[in-house]
């Protein structure tokens, strides 16, 4: 289990960056609207929205170099794209070239959300398979905090201190190209892909410390039968194919991408000083990094199912008492302490649920494809909410209307989560593609 830990955790990594490169612009948000004097229309467009352009062709794409090349040599490639991205960004000289490197970290991004959980799905034990997976998203949270700590540090840092924010990513895309060269090629893919059971075997008791059962071998064996292939989008794969996409749809429709864009702008029409909403933003990170360890802990405990369901009741809760305190135009702490219950019902439901449930859904041959429509999904939403919001905010005599859009989604996401959504904690990912397409 030491070994599978260490793997899936370097492997995982590819989420921090993921985290750090997609909240660090929050702290440069309003420096580089006043620097390049630029609309609501595009700065939401050309800057701040970019990279999540990049994550939406990264996320389309992303599949076929994990299908061709593998899921470790994807996650290489991601590294350096992150690394790209950061020294690019940083060392911009406009708003165009700024865009551009943004671009190019958003497809790191996009890929991420595919390869990583792949990988990680594909060598973990069933019964572990959750908390392991859920590994990206403790990552994901982690990295998010790392830049909203970074990006207080960094405030008053130089004469541009965006520069710095943006280009401290640097650092941890080095760590990460050093850490995942060392680990093995997924033993699934190397059987479904190159067929070649010898290395399968090898790679899977390097992982584990013994070698592929005869049941378990079989049950790979007959779900990678050419015989049984369909395209993804076929009516043997429809139910899956729902799942998916409600599962990122509402993923979106919560807000939380455009929170998280947005929280020191959102911090500061609720009444707090800039200093002070940078400092809030750690909040959230920190929150957010709880209660993923929490969902963490029970994920492979409770299951996917259960945690949904706190979630969403803890959205629709949080994210209406902030919507009332925005329109009653209360004061104090109220607006951070409710969004702060807001960043915990995301961490221990969606944020805990998303990447492990999308990559367990689909079979092996189809498993970088399905992880692909589900993950495009979630990041055509994100980029266009993040598009919008800085429009929404000027253009909404308050903001409260817009959390409380977000409310009465997540009420259908309950009714998704309680009628809908099955469980697949404990079941085996060949087991669960023979109960899904059936």
């Amino acid at each position: 289990m030491n070994k599978i830990f260490k793997i899936s955790l370097i492997s995982a990594l590819a989420g921090f960056l993921f985290g750090f490169d997609t909240v660090v612009i929050s702290g440069a948000d309003q420096q580089l609207q006043n620097l390049w004097n630029t609309s609501d229309l595009f700065h939401g467009t050309f800057v701040m929205s970019m990279a999540l352009w990049g994550t939406v062709l990264g996320a389309i794409f992303a599949s076929y170099p994990c299908n061709r090349f593998g899921r470790k040599n994807t996650l290489i490639g991601i590294g350096f794209l992150y690394l790209i991205s950061a020294l690019g960004s940083g060392l911009a000289i406009d708003v165009y070239s700024f865009s551009f490197f943004r671009f190019i970290g958003g497809i790191g991004v996009g890929a991420s959300t595919i390869a990583a959980p792949t990988y990680v799905s594909e060598i973990a034990p069933a019964d572990k398979r959750g908390r392991l997976v859920a590994l990206y998203q403790f990552n994901l949270v982690f990295g998010i905090l790392i830049a909203f700590i970074s990006n207080f540090l960094l405030k008053d840092f130089g004469a541009q201190p965006w520069r710095w924010m943006v280009g401290v990513e640097a650092i941890p895309a080095t760590l990460y190209l050093i850490g995942i060269v060392t680990v093995p090629k997924s033993p699934r893919w190397v059987l479904f892909k190159k067929k070649d059971l010898k290395l399968a075997q090898i790679i899977f008791k390097e992982i584990n410390g013994e070698e592929l059962g005869d049941s378990e071998l079989s049950e790979i064996q007959v779900d990678k039968d050419p015989g049984k292939e369909k395209p993804l989008f076929s009516k043997t794969y429809r139910f899956p194919i729902v799942l998916a996409f409600l599962l990122a749809f509402f993923n979106q429709l919560s807000g939380i991408n455009a929170f998280l864009y947005y929280a020191p702008r959102i911090f500061e029409t609720a009444g707090l000083k800039e200093s002070a909403a940078l400092l809030s933003s750690i909040g959230i990170g920190a929150t957010n990094l709880i209660f993923t360890l929490l969902g963490l802990y029970l994920i492979d405990r409770v299951g996917r199912r259960i945690l949904m369901i706190i979630g969403s009741i803890g959205y629709i809760v949080s994210l209406s008492l902030v919507a009332v305190a925005f329109i009653e135009g209360w004061q104090g702490i109220s607006i951070p302490a409710f969004l702060f219950l807001f960043i915990a019902s995301h961490a221990i439901g969606q944020g805990a649920v998303i990447w492990v449930f999308i990559s367990e859904i689909f079979p092996d041959n189809l498993r970088a494809q399905g992880q692909s429509f589900g993950s495009s999904v979630h990041w055509v939403l994100a980029a266009l909410i993040t598009l919008v919001m800085p429009i929404a905010l000027s253009a909404f005599p308050n903001p409260g209307y817009v959390f409380l859009m977000f409310a009465v989604m997540m009420v259908f996401q309950l009714i998704f989560a309680l009628f809908v959504m099955p469980e697949t904690k404990g079941v085996s990912l060949e087991r669960l593609s023979k109960l899904l397409t059936q």
